[in-house]
């Protein structure tokens, strides 16, 4: 007489299977949006430099991006140069924060003249500008 059937044996191993292939679309989700993270939300063509470093400020920080066209945008939300001041009065009010450029290229450079005189007239005085790296 058999007591235990064959079929009714407990399982042993759990099938990992569909656990990996979990992990591996997740992976493939992580890398594909890595690469949106690394680059910004608004496309631009840096300028490069040689002595270009990836360093981000310790402090505070507001991004004031300019793209080619002259479009102004004031951490990835888009603005005009008019409500500039009043909008980085609103944010520093606090702190004096780090103000990080992002210009593309081929942006007028009076353009970004205009965004630095703003930012003084409001005693901001720490700039980084964001270049890309001389291959």
């Amino acid at each position: 007489m058999k007591l235990i059937d064959d079929d009714d044996k407990e399982i042993a191993e759990i099938n990992m299977t569909p656990f990996v292939d979990i992990i591996l679309v997740v992976l493939i989700i992580f890398l594909a949006t890595a690469t949106f993270i690394v680059e910004g939300k608004i496309p631009l063509n840096l300028p490069q430099a040689k002595t270009s470093e990836a360093k981000e400020p310790t402090e505070k920080k507001i991004v004031i991006t300019i793209k080619k066209d002259g479009t102004l945008y004031l951490n990835d939300k888009p603005i005009e140069l008019s409500n500039l001041k009043e909008k980085l009065l609103d944010l520093t009010k606090e702190k004096k924060p780090v103000i990080v450029l992002r210009a593309d290229k081929d942006t007028p450079f009076q353009k970004i003249v205009s965004v630095i005189d703003t930012c003084r007239e409001l005693g901001l005085e720490k700039y980084t500008i964001e270049t890309s790296k001389l291959n």
